[in-house]
């Protein structure tokens, strides 16, 4: 069969590459691209076959720019001599500059922009490369865990189990929004990004030296759909299909939308083995040591008490750019600790290596062991670039007391922060007003330019002094500042239908008290809480605040049985689909999201879309700051604090890498130094 047959029955690049070929070299100007099939195929026959395809499928997937809806038949004659019988509908003159690839193949994406890493790069920037492997790292927890199984809601999870699981792809530290290819050596996809196809790397082996394939891509995608937490589900809505198109060849298909994210979001995807699924219940709780596909593995479990995982020596995807300089421990073990005092007792007793510090009190007080003033131990504050998110109390707008936006906005009266960061946070700390805090995607001041035209957008749906009054907290420094500020809640709850009687805040009509309860799950924030009731007290309202175990809290929050708790929504430089997860109406009523405070708003639910759609980086600014705005007017949250970086302290056997990346440091680029270690008797050697 001909060349030009052959390039026919193999896609669109190839045969119109072979098609143009002939045309130029036989001197053929100004035909259409029938014109030259024509003469190609003509030239093309020397035997004595009869071939008929059918090309329109063919021939509109060469681009964007060329509409051909062409039928044709090619009927060649037993005699080479005689001339072909070629019957075509109307075509349109087609340039060579349309007919370029759709698709890109590369080693890595990115959302918006150049990607900083070739395909020939060795290593991130932020690593050692040369880092030794070896030693032992020891955390502390405080996860009383009952499964080894993360992706369900069943159950409390051990800490680490990510260790276990490689992703198709890795984002890096250094970039707002792009990945690597891990398991997937490279990613195909067409400048809609309408669909992904990853091309995985042959020597991708599971932890029991199985091969990955296709197949476990499509089966984990499947199972956490099916059998996962609810999140998932949410998560990847916009997923239409996935298939494996042979053993190392797996594609998406996206549902419409201009959502540039989503090849990405799939390329996060961990990656389990169908071989060892298949017969177990995936949506219950296990102590059965799971087969991952990650740089570590369980060696050993006491229930509820102590995990640790070792390095699998065999690694496939240890020399990877992306992974070089990473993973250096030969074991990592974390300890469990129901009391956080007991647990940084134990970290100053040398039980475990390195911790963060969340309390500012005991940062300025705690931290002046021998320990610590030898040099043993190191204490840095180390900050980062990321947006904060936001930190606060959450109210549960799914309880009727709290469904009003005056009796939410009335509420922020109780959070004194700025006597709280004197008296008990050593002035550390910096108010939380946005959820986007510490970046340039937080709301400030009054809208302007896009934001402002995105929201007039929704003028109507939206408070008239979001457009003229700059978002705001209460503040009780100035001058008869906490006076107003009372007389301005005591206000707005009268409007709600609330009045005060005999110093008790009741409903006007009903006579019911205004009484809620608060669950935490750490000592250390109930003297806060403290503050916040009494400061309720003022308003007639009473506050009742329940300690409960970390697996209790757990539960009840993803069952969404509380009035109020504290959460802190952390968000990335690139904020997107998680967006829906956090605040869309959609996830509110879904058991699992993030959506803890039950927010069901329509102009939310369609700025997180204007976000995911975003096709630059500024347009992504100007959306984000809108969607924060509202966020801040419906007063769903009482805001308390952020920090702006890691409070590390850590015994002085590790090395470090020099920089820093803008996503701040980690601990598994650091290693174990084989002297320090050595000179401290910790750390493994």
């Amino acid at each position: 069969m001909s060349g030009i047959v052959i390039m026919l029955l193999h896609g669109p690049s190839q045969w119109v590459r072979a098609v143009l070929n002939v045309a130029k070299k036989d001197q053929i100007r100004g035909k259409t691209i029938s014109q030259m099939i024509a003469h190609a195929v003509t030239r093309a026959v020397t035997d004595t076959k009869t071939i008929t395809r059918s090309l329109p499928r063919r021939l509109a997937g060469i681009g964007s720019g060329i509409a051909i809806g062409a039928f044709l038949t090619f009927s060649v004659p037993a005699q080479a001599e005689e001339m072909p019988k070629i019957v075509a509908a109307p075509t349109i003159s087609v340039d060579e500059e349309q007919l370029a690839p759709v698709t890109t193949v590369s080693h890595g994406i990115s959302l918006y922009g150049d990607m900083k890493y070739g395909p020939d790069f060795r290593n991130f920037d932020y690593v050692n490369p040369n880092a030794p492997k070896g030693g032992t790292l020891v955390q502390g927890s405080s996860v009383s865990f009952d499964t080894l199984n993360p992706y369900t809601l069943k159950g409390t999870p051990a800490s680490g189990l990510g260790l276990m699981y490689d992703s198709l792809m890795v984002g890096s530290a250094d970039e707002p929004s792009t990945h690597y290819g891990l398991i997937a050596r490279s990613i195909e996809y067409p400048a809609d990004r309408s669909f992904a196809i990853f091309h995985l790397d042959p020597r991708a082996r599971f932890q029991d030296g199985t091969d990955i394939t296709a197949d476990d891509v499509v089966f984990s995608f499947n199972i956490l759909i099916e059998k996962g937490s609810p999140v998932y589900r949410q998560y990847y809505a916009q997923v239409d299909k996935v298939e494996a198109l042979d053993d190392l060849t797996v594609r998406f298909d996206f549902k419409p939308g201009n959502n540039r994210e989503l090849p990405m979001i799939v390329a996060d995807l961990a990656i389990m083995p169908k071989h060892y699924w298949e017969g177990r219940d995936f949506s219950k709780t296990t102590f059965d040591i799971p087969v991952g596909s990650g740089a570590y593995k369980i060696q050993s479990i006491e229930a509820g008490r102590r995990i640790t995982y070792e390095r699998v020596k065999d690694y496939w995807a240890a020399d990877l750019p992306v992974n070089r300089g990473s993973n250096n421990y030969d074991t990592i073990r974390y300890d469990t600790y129901r009391d956080l005092d007991v647990e940084r007792q134990a970290f100053f007793a040398g039980e475990y290596l390195v911790r963060s510090e969340h309390s500012s009190r005991e940062w300025s007080t705690a931290y002046n062991t021998p320990a610590v003033q030898n040099g043993k131990i190191k204490k840095e504050f180390l900050p980062d670039n990321l947006p904060n998110g936001m930190q606060a109390y959450v109210f549960n707008t799914r309880k009727p007391l709290f469904s009003d936006r005056r009796v939410r906005e009335a509420l922020q009266y109780a959070f004194d922060f700025e006597w709280l960061n004197r008296a008990m946070f050593y002035g550390a700390y910096k108010r939380n007003v946005s959820y986007f805090a510490n970046s340039e995607l937080a709301a400030t001041g009054l809208p302007t330019g896009e934001e402002l035209g995105i929201l007039k957008g929704f003028k109507s749906q939206l408070p008239p002094e979001l457009f003229t009054e700059p978002p705001y907290l209460p503040n009780f420094d100035p001058p008869n500042g906490r006076r107003e500020a009372l007389r301005h809640s005591i206000k707005l709850l009268q409007e709600a239908g609330w009045e005060l009687r005999d110093q008790q805040l009741v409903n006007s009509k009903t006579g019911q008290p205004f009484r809620f309860e608060l669950i935490i799950r750490q000592p250390g924030i109930e003297k806060i809480a403290l503050v916040l009731k009494a400061r309720l007290r003022q308003l007639g309202v009473t506050l009742d605040i329940r300690l409960i175990d970390t697996g209790q809290w757990i539960n009840r929050i993803q069952a969404y049985d509380f009035d109020m708790t504290t959460f802190w929504w952390q968000q990335s430089l690139s904020p997107g689909n998680e967006q829906q997860i956090f605040w869309s109406s959609a996830a509110a009523d879904q058991p699992g999201t993030r959506n803890f405070a039950g927010i069901k708003n329509p102009v939310i639910d369609e700025l997180i879309g204007l976000v995911i759609d975003a096709d630059n980086r500024e347009t992504l600014v100007q959306r984000v700051r809108a969607l924060d705005r509202v966020l801040q007017w419906g007063f769903y949250v009482i805001p308390q604090y952020y920090l702006g970086g890691d409070r590390m302290a850590y015994w002085d056997v590790f090395g470090r890498p020099d920089t820093v990346p803008l996503k701040g440091t980690s601990v598994m680029t650091w290693w174990i130094d084989p002297e320090k270690s050595r000179a401290l008797k910790k750390g493994g050697y």
